[in-house]
């Protein structure tokens, strides 16, 4: 391979991770006025979300994936989804449902990451061997999986835009959105399948993440 090929490449790669630097930026001013601006606050998050869809499929595409680049964008994910999740818990009562979520988002992405790599899988992606069909499914169709973390997100961010004071009650504001027949009540009806959907794999995720953390235990004492 010649040097303007590599050059070419290096280029690429280095223009793929700068989205990822600017994901980061977009969503540090996106909080910084998120009070101040709920709309410009919503647009400039959901940018940051496009943006990390159209940076996993330009480093797909272009043969560009790297272990730094899937680390970063998952870190941003979860980092930015933590942050909005406080926010909410702050707005909200009862606020232990948005804080558990969060520490379930983290919780089962981080063990699936560590499992991962530990047994030597190249993505935690990776999940072929696993019996769950509904896990097997959300990270073999990408459909299935963009619509699941689209609705999450779009869940959170019209939850935040819908409330009109601190400590209001999470299921009467639900209620009372899906009661009004509107496109925003369809909206959320549709955001809330794919939300619940997505929290149940993040159960079965970290249940098979463990149980392949322990499973490598055992496997290492055996050998012993």
């Amino acid at each position: 391979m010649n040097n303007s090929i590599l050059g070419s490449l290096s280029f690429m790669r280095f223009q793929i991770l700068i989205v990822g630097y600017i994901r980061i930026l977009l969503n540090c001013y996106a909080f910084a006025i998120c009070f101040s601006s709920k709309r410009l606050f919503a647009a400039l998050y959901f940018l940051s979300f496009v943006c990390d869809a159209v940076d996993g499929w330009c480093a797909r595409k272009f043969n560009q994936a790297s272990t730094f680049g899937a680390v970063l964008d998952m870190v941003t994910d979860r980092i930015s989804t933590a942050c909005l999740l406080v926010i909410l818990s702050q707005v909200y009562r009862p606020s232990l449902v948005f804080l558990s979520l969060l520490a379930l988002d983290i919780a089962s992405h981080w063990l699936q990451m560590y499992s991962s790599f530990l047994v030597g899988k190249a993505s935690h992606k990776d999940v072929k061997d696993s019996s769950n069909w509904l896990f097997k499914l959300y990270y073999g169709n990408r459909m299935f999986m963009g619509y699941c973390c689209v609705a999450c997100e779009v869940l959170y961010i019209a939850l935040f835009l819908i409330s009109s004071k601190h400590t209001e009650n999470l299921m009467d504001v639900v209620v009372t959105t899906l009661k009004q027949g509107s496109p925003l009540s369809l909206l959320v009806a549709i955001s809330l399948l794919g939300c619940s959907i997505k929290q149940v794999i993040n159960i079965i995720q970290m249940k098979t993440a463990a149980d392949a953390c322990v499973l490598y235990d055992t496997e290492k004492k055996q050998k012993r």
